[in-house]
């Protein structure tokens, strides 16, 4: 009996030996798989940090490369910019500082920008200027705004020949519209007969001689061909917008008005601050059409700031100088009408 115990604790230690033999073997091999994994992570890590790091590499090269070519291609407009655009300007600006006749020019301070606030028929030619563009400019927008959104119809007939008609005028030589004009305008011409026969006058009006009947002529003649170009632009904001939201508004019961007023024009409004800054600055260097209609007259009562710089320069005895700094009012009006145009529609998004 004594010794059958003996045999069985016997083999339960032989077991637990190994028992434990193996266990030490199991914890060896953890070890080893974990010193694997480890050594594989890091090797893992390594490998991608590189990959990455030559990656960088290749994207720099690849930029640098795409920037060079950039470059390149900008270069030469960068060129032609500064050598017509900014290089005349900074030379027209120190012009403005010289006095003289032709190129006998010298050095005299501020005495042209002095000049300008004695300067009596500078001063006529500033103010026909801004009066043309406080009246003509909100009345050319109101009508482009109005007109794109009726032929914006898709119920309207011929739509595409009413755009094209409106917008011919904008492409018409500015000679043949201008001889167009006179004649129309004429004492004996058709806006005179026709307002005879309908009655409205008694007499015939001096549309070119009468100083009143002059500017408005010439404010009819810029609204007449610049407001199928601004149209243009109107036209393709409106086709842009989704038409379910004016479903919805007409289902509420809004009016045609209505929805112009509170639909249209806010999701025209980049558009309308757009073509605002271009007809303020298109209308402050007007020339052409005082140039060709009225020549300024009657005595300078339609004369512009651009049609002064041309008579100083090739009608009068020429004064660069002093045209410089008449010019200089030109870009001082037009940022500050810009920035003041950019300013009210930041605040009113």
């Amino acid at each position: 009996m004594t010794a059958h115990w003996q045999t069985i604790r016997h083999r339960l230690k032989q077991q637990s030996d190994s028992n434990a033999s193996q266990n030490k073997r199991a914890k060896s091999l953890l070890n080893v798989m974990k010193g694997v994994r480890q050594n594989a992570a890091l090797l893992f890590f390594e490998r991608g940090f590189q990959q990455k790091g030559e990656n960088d590499m290749r994207k720099k090269n690849l930029h640098g490369r795409l920037n060079l070519k950039a470059w390149l291609f900008i270069i030469p407009s960068l060129v032609l910019i500064v050598s017509f655009v900014f290089y005349p300007m900074i030379q027209a600006f120190i012009t403005s500082f010289q006095t003289g006749i032709a190129n006998n020019l010298k050095f005299d301070g501020i005495a042209n920008y002095q000049r300008l606030l004695t300067d009596s028929t500078f001063k006529k030619a500033l103010f026909n200027t801004l009066l043309f563009l406080v009246v003509q400019v909100p009345i050319m927008i109101i009508l482009a705004l109005a007109i794109s959104s009726m032929l914006n119809n898709k119920r309207l007939k011929f739509r595409g020949f009413f755009r094209t008609a409106i917008f011919l005028p904008c492409i018409t030589s500015l000679v043949a519209y201008s001889i167009v004009f006179k004649s129309l305008f004429a004492n004996d011409g058709f806006v005179n007969a026709l307002l005879m026969n309908l009655n409205i006058i008694s007499e015939p009006i001096n549309w070119l001689t009468n100083a009143t009947f002059a500017r408005i002529l010439i404010i009819i003649a810029i609204t007449w061909r610049w407001t199928g170009y601004n149209m243009i632009f109107y036209l393709s904001g409106l086709q842009s917008i989704d038409e379910s939201i004016y479903e919805a508004a007409s289902i509420d019961g809004a009016t045609g008005f209505q929805k112009f007023r509170y639909m249209t024009v806010p999701l025209l409004k980049p558009i309308i601050l757009f073509t605002t800054i271009n007809s303020t600055i298109g209308t402050l260097q007007l020339f052409d059409e005082t140039m060709n209609i009225t020549q300024g007259g009657p005595a300078n009562t339609t004369i512009t700031i651009s049609q002064y710089i041309y008579n100083l320069l090739f009608k009068y005895q020429p004064q660069f100088g002093y045209a410089a700094a008449v010019s200089f009012v030109v870009v001082v009006l037009i940022v500050v009408l810009s920035f003041i145009q950019m300013k009210v529609g930041d605040k009113n998004e």
